[in-house]
């Protein structure tokens, strides 16, 4: 039977730190009709401990009513406060759908469990890959039902269906949202363009970028022996690392030892004007992660006309990556293959108007706004899955 009022969905989320979040739910609480779905989001924390060092909270993002459980960082606040507001939450909603956040989370598992109980729907954004940690035989039970007991399931692309679908979940349950970065006010295509012709490294003198954090699953330390290799073939050639973390001495002392200046490579946390004007400049941008579920940053770098070279074990290396036109991808543990390939991007994007057009086209399909309509679209399916329920 048709319900006499609008569908009830809370869609939950761990951190307002994630601005690429607070795009796209700005953008599905503008398209969304609220006479169909009664959308109320509900955002956990403002931060997480590994996020302060990359930037500060941006509420600018966040275009969209919202109820904040705790103030500070996810992961301060302790388990059992977690526990009990996540069950008395579940407890008391009255949604006919909920789109849960961090199944490997025990209060997520709680709130999964209660809402079970309670016959209310259940779905889950899980941008995980078979390649992020290694799967052992009592983690792939626990997430074998967990896929299987939610009613549906959002994930940015190839990997993520094989990966929830490895662990037993149907085809029909899995629902694509595309992977969005969020832009700064103002940001266009051509304004991109023409700053990436005016702004791009000459290709006598190479200049690479990462930015991110700087951490171990980052796979850094290979990334500097690969430019290493490069420098020695070109004394002129820069590598910059853009972000702040936990290994940065640690990278430090290792660029010493390889013969590199780090004052040249480290140059801190950037955002805003700043940090897009390194992607103008780089020749290419490199993410080598040993275990990445997306790489947003390449979005980024691709919205601003910069190739890439990607690690085959970062998820958007079949949407995003193509060989030749908007970057190369290059194996994980492989020093030598990476070097290789960030000197072919050096002759492979010589022409950067060309270069730079093919990146826009190919990011063009990955906007918030896109990715709001397939997350509606999914809403909308999953609350008529298996039922006679019908949304308009």
């Amino acid at each position: 039977m048709k319900k006499n009022r609008a569908y009830r969905v809370d869609i939950w989320h761990t951190i307002l730190w994630s601005r690429y979040k607070g795009e796209v739910f700005s953008s599905l609480y503008a398209l969304n009709n609220p006479a169909e779905l009664d959308l109320r989001f509900v955002q956990v924390a403002e931060t997480e401990g590994n996020r302060v060092s990359l930037s500060g909270l941006d509420l600018s993002y966040h275009r969209y009513p919202y109820r904040l459980l705790f103030n500070g960082a996810y992961d301060k606040v302790p388990l059992g406060a977690r526990l009990v507001q996540f069950a008395k939450e579940a407890l008391k909603t009255d949604a006919d759908l909920v789109l849960l956040t961090g199944y490997e989370r025990p209060e997520v598992w709680v709130q999964l469990l209660i809402l079970k109980l309670r016959g209310i729907k259940t779905t889950i954004f899980c941008d995980s890959t078979i390649y992020d940690q290694k799967q052992t035989f009592l983690k792939g039970l626990l997430k074998r039902l967990f896929f299987t007991s939610v009613d549906g399931i959002f994930g940015y692309g190839p990997r993520s269906r094989d990966y929830v679908g490895h662990y037993g979940a149907r085809a029909d349950k899995f629902h694509i949202r595309c992977q969005a970065a969020a832009l700064p006010a103002g940001y266009s295509p051509e304004v991109a363009l023409a700053k990436r012709i005016e702004m791009a490294a000459p290709q006598d003198r190479p200049q690479f970028l990462y930015v991110g954090r700087l951490s171990p699953e980052k796979n850094l330390k290979r990334l500097l022996q690969a430019f290493a290799i490069i420098k020695k073939q070109n004394e002129k050639a820069q590598m910059v690392f853009v972000g702040d973390g936990k290994q940065r001495a640690e990278l430090e002392a290792f660029a010493q030892t390889l013969s590199l200046n780090p004052a040249e490579i480290f140059v801190g946390s950037k955002s805003g004007e700043t940090l897009f004007e390194a992607y103008a400049r780089a020749t290419c941008f490199v993410l080598p992660s040993l275990s990445e579920p997306w790489g947003l940053v390449v979005n980024e770098a691709l919205h601003y006309g910069c190739p890439v070279v990607v690690s085959e074990r970062c998820g958007c290396v079949l949407d995003l990556v193509v060989d030749g036109e908007t970057g190369f991808s290059h194996k994980a543990e492989d020093v030598s293959d990476l070097a290789d390939k960030m000197a072919k991007a050096v002759q492979a994007f010589a022409n950067t108007r060309q270069t730079a057009a093919a990146c826009l086209a190919r990011i063009q399909r990955y906007t918030p706004a896109i990715s709001a309509q397939q997350m509606r679209e999914g809403i909308r399916k999953i609350l008529t899955l298996g039922t006679n329920i019908s949304v308009p």
